[in-house]
C-alpha cells in the first residue's frame, strides 16, 4: 500500500470516527453496572401523551439497563441487561437479551451469552457455544412462532422453542479483503442449545450481493469503514412469517415464503431475502440505488438503514416492509471512504412487489442537536434505531441517538413522545408490548386481545 493511500486510510478513520462520537455520543455496548442516571425512577420526559395512542408498556433498551415503562413514563419494572441489542419481551414478562458484551478486539461487538430472564430477573434459559465458547450473538434474535420479536396477532412465541440468532463470525477470505473479517452469520440452536443444523454466512454469499468494483476495493481496503473487520454489519434479521403475497400464490411469490429470513446491512444498505431452503438471496433491493434502479427511483438513496422487516399478518400494512432510513454515513468508495453521507433520518413502509412507497415519516429543521423534540428538531439517529407497527396502524419509532422513542399516526401526527434524560443515555430498540403480556397489568390498560 502506497504511503498516499495508508494517508487516506488514517484520515477516513479519524473523521468518521469524530463524526459518530459527535452525532450520537457513544457508539459502543456498555456492560458496567447501572450509573447515577438509573437511580431515580422518573427523571424522563414524557413529552406527549393524546388520544389515539395505543396504550401499553414499552420496553426501552437503554444504554445502561433494560427497563419498562407505562404509557406516563413511570418505570415499573427493570432486569439485570445493560444495553442489549436488542432485549425482546416474551407474554409473562419474560425478556430475551445477550450479556457480556465483548468491545475490543477482532471478536469484538458481539455478546458472550443470549439469555432468557424471569419477570424476577433469574435466568431460566442460556446460549454460549457458537464459537469459542460464546454466542456471539448481535443486533437480532427471533424465537419461534414470532416471525419478528413484536406482538403480531396470532403468532406467539413458542415455550421452550428454537431461537434463531444473528452472530459473528471470525474469518480470513482474501478474495474479499487483505484484513480479518466479521462475518455476519445466522444459526438456530434448539432449547437445550443443540445446533438444528441451519447455518448462513454472509460472506459465503458475496457474489449475489451486487456489489460493485468501486465498493469491493473499499472492502478489500478498509472492511467496516472504521477498518475493524466489521464488512457488512447486518443489524437485523427477521422471520417473514404469514404474509399476504404467499398466501395468493406460492409459486409467483416464492420468495415471499414465511420460513424465508430478512436480512439488513448498515455499511452496504441493502436488504435482502434468504431462502430458508436454499441460502440463496432470493429478493434484493441495493446496494445501487441509481436512477437506473427501480428501487433507486422509487425508494431513492437508503444510508446505513436498520431494522427492515415485513409487517406482520393481522397488522395495518402487513407484507410491507418497514425500516429505519439513518442517513449518516454509509456505502464503501475507494480505500474505504464513506461514499454516501445524509444528515436527516426517515422512516419508510413500502410494497416489496411494486417497491411504491406506501407511508413515510421524515422532519427536517435547521436545528439539529438541540432540542430532542418539538418543530425545531431535526429528526436524525446515524445509528441503530427501530420502527414498529401497532395494532391501531400506528408506528412506534425509537430515535436511537437522541434517546427518543415516539408514536405517530399514518397522518405524521405524533400522539405520544418520551426522551431520556440525556443523549447519553441512548437507546438501542424500544417495543410496545400489550398489557396482557405484563403480570399484573399495573396500570390497567385493555387488553390487545
Amino acid at each position: 500500500m502506497t504511503s498516499r493511500s495508508k494517508g487516506v486510510h488514517i484520515v477516513v478513520i479519524v473523521c468518521v470516527a469524530l463524526s459518530l462520537i459527535l452525532s450520537c455520543g457513544s457508539i459502543t455496548g456498555v456492560t458496567t453496572s447501572s450509573s447515577s442516571l438509573e437511580k431515580k425512577d422518573a427523571p424522563d420526559a414524557l413529552l406527549a401523551y393524546s388520544s389515539g395512542c395505543c396504550e401499553g408498556y414499552t420496553l426501552l433498551n437503554r444504554a445502561t439497563t433494560t427497563v419498562l415503562i407505562d404509557m406516563n413514563g413511570t418505570i415499573i419494572h427493570r432486569w439485570p441487561s445493560h444495553f442489549p441489542q436488542p432485549a425482546k419481551m416474551l407474554p409473562g414478562g419474560s425478556i430475551i437479551a445477550g450479556s457480556k458484551f465483548r468491545t475490543f478486539g477482532i471478536g469484538c461487538g458481539d455478546f458472550t451469552f443470549l439469555n432468557e430472564y424471569a419477570w424476577n430477573g433469574s435466568i431460566v434459559w442460556s446460549y454460549h457455544d457458537w464459537e469459542d465458547g460464546r454466542a456471539r450473538q448481535h443486533h437480532d434474535f427471533e424465537r419461534e412462532g414470532n416471525p419478528v420479536g413484536y406482538y403480531a396477532p396470532g403468532q406467539d412465541f413458542l415455550p421452550h422453542g428454537k431461537t434463531l440468532i444473528l452472530a459473528h463470525h471470525t474469518i480470513i477470505n482474501i478474495s474479499i479483503s487483505r484484513r480479518p473479517l466479521k462475518d455476519d452469520v445466522i444459526y438456530e440452536v434448539d432449547w437445550n442449545g443443540t445446533p438444528t443444523g441451519f447455518e448462513w454466512s454472509t460472506c459465503e454469499h458475496f457474489n449475489q450481493l451486487g456489489f460493485n468494483a468501486e465498493t469491493k476495493h473499499g472492502m478489500y481496503v478498509n472492511p467496516g469503514i472504521l477498518g475493524d473487520g466489521d464488512i457488512f454489519h447486518m443489524n437485523s434479521m427477521s422471520l417473514l412469517g404469514l404474509n399476504k403475497w404467499y398466501t395468493a400464490d406460492p409459486i409467483t411469490y416464492a420468495c415471499f415464503n414465511p420460513q424465508n429470513i430478512i436480512i439488513s446491512s448498515r455499511h452496504t444498505n441493502f436488504v435482502a431475502i434468504i431462502s430458508r431452503d436454499t441460502g440463496d438471496i432470493v429478493w434484493k433491493i441495493g446496494p445501487d440505488y441509481s436512477k437506473a434502479t427501480e428501487a433507486g427511483r422509487k425508494l431513492g438513496q437508503l444510508i446505513g438503514l436498520h431494522h427492515a422487516h415485513m409487517i406482520p399478518q393481522g397488522l395495518p400494512g402487513e407484507g410491507n416492509i418497514l425500516l429505519f432510513d439513518n442517513g449518516g454515513w454509509a456505502g464503501y468508495g475507494y480505500f474505504g471512504m464513506p461514499r454516501y453521507i445524509r444528515l436527516v433520518s426517515r422512516v419508510i413502509e413500502f410494497n416489496p412487489v411494486t417497491l411504491d412507497i406506501v407511508w413515510e415519516y421524515r422532519h427536517c429543521a435547521l436545528r439539529w442537536w438541540f432540542p430532542r423534540t418539538n418543530e425545531s428538531h431535526r429528526f436524525y439517529s446515524s445509528i441503530m434505531s427501530s420502527v414498529q407497527r401497532l395494532p391501531n396502524g400506528n408506528t412506534l419509532v425509537t430515535e436511537a441517538t437522541n434517546g427518543r422513542v415516539f408514536e405517530v399516526t399514518n397522518t405524521s401526527k405524533i400522539v405520544w413522545d418520551y426522551i431520556t434524560p440525556t443523549r447519553i443515555q441512548q437507546l438501542y430498540r424500544a417495543y410496545r408490548v400489550p398489557p396482557e403480556w405484563v403480570p399484573g397489568n399495573p396500570s390497567g390498560y385493555a387488553f390487545w386481545e
